[in-house]
């Protein structure tokens, strides 16, 4: 691991050159950087010489290896996370100019540089200068507070203190909610008991954790219970940590595998269960401008959970904390 500074003097990327690198998973668990040629943006389009990418637990099945993957995969997959800086317009673009900063939805995000519609990039602010800015988990994280409904004074149970179960424990606490913070590791604990948690609950045993929840809220378990693990057993503990009438928000990612779920619970307590992932690019984008707006105003501060940073060239590093997530890990990083 390297700092932020540190890895800029060692990647610098030339705006006259004519050719771009990107980490590419030519294996399960085995990352190469290559030089490709630098794409061109088409009509619509620009290119952004990306300062960098989170790296999301999204990513995790495709370097592990599934069945259903082929390698190697397109350089710069997975990374979607991205910012930076436009170096180059295509046709058509009317809003956008060479020298703005942004945050857009690219696929090909760990690389120096990625493609980007012109409808999928949003500026950056000059509050945000010099700040890294991975706008697609952090609008992921307002898309799923807008989803959650959340009010004052309930009692908010979020399942899984990450990076994402973090930015939520901020989002409900500015809410005026009381939130009980869910987590297996005593790290995450700490870091969801300084973003505001009022009740620190480890994720241990079943039963302990439901009596547990059941005496913080007199009984009557959450209004909201947000599921951010994207695992069988902390879903189905989230369905008896959410009260009658409540509303079940999952956020987690589920798409290693099929899950059986309590619906017998479900059912007895009329239980409204939210998917909140979008599907549908426009509501990243306003996802995105409103975890700016969220930034500006103090409501969210994601910056002391960019617990880690590395080049390109250590793509691997970044894999295997995502898996292993030693204490401090939070999130990840990729600065060029």
């Amino acid at each position: 691991m390297r700092s932020t500074e540190a890895v800029r003097e060692k990647s610098p990327v030339s705006d006259k050159t004519t050719v771009a690198k990107a980490a590419v998973l030519s294996a399960p668990k085995k990352v190469t950087v290559k030089e490709i040629n630098l794409p061109q943006p088409g009509k619509g389009e620009v290119r952004i010489k990306m300062e960098g990418s989170g790296v999301c637990a999204s990513n995790i099945p495709v370097w592990e290896g599934r069945d259903w993957f082929n390698y190697p995969v397109t350089p710069g997959e997975p990374g979607h996370e991205g910012w930076g800086v436009i170096d180059a317009v295509g046709d058509g673009v009317e809003n956008l100019k060479e020298g703005d900063r942004v945050t857009a939805l690219t696929y090909n995000a760990y690389a120096t540089h990625d493609i980007s519609k012109e409808e999928s990039v949003v500026k950056l602010p000059d509050s945000l200068a010099g700040k890294a800015f991975p706008g697609e988990p952090l609008g992921c994280a307002v898309n799923i507070f807008e989803r959650s409904d959340i009010q004052q004074g309930q009692k908010v149970a979020i399942v899984g203190s990450g990076f994402l179960g973090t930015l939520l424990v901020q989002l409900a606490k500015s809410a005026g909610a009381e939130v009980i913070a869910v987590s297996r590791r005593e790290f995450s604990l700490d870091t969801a008991k300084q973003a505001g948690a009022d009740h620190l609950v480890e994720m241990d045993d079943h039963h302990k954790i439901i009596e547990k929840v059941k005496e913080l809220t007199n009984g009557d378990f959450c209004e909201r219970v947000i599921e951010c693990t994207g695992k069988e057993w902390p879903l189905n503990l989230s369905i008896e940590l959410t009260g009658t009438r409540g509303k079940l928000i999952v956020a987690g990612f589920h798409q290693d595998g099929m899950r059986s779920v309590n619906v017998q619970m479900l059912n007895w307590r009329g239980i409204d269960m939210i998917s909140a992932h979008e599907r549908d690019p426009q509501q990243y984008i306003k996802g995105i401008r409103a975890a700016i707006k969220a930034v500006e105003e103090g409501k969210m501060d994601p910056y002391p959970l960019f617990t880690h940073k590395f080049s390109l060239e250590e793509m691997e590093q970044a894999y295997q904390h995502l898996t292993e997530r030693p204490d401090g890990f939070i999130k990840a990083l990729i600065i060029n």
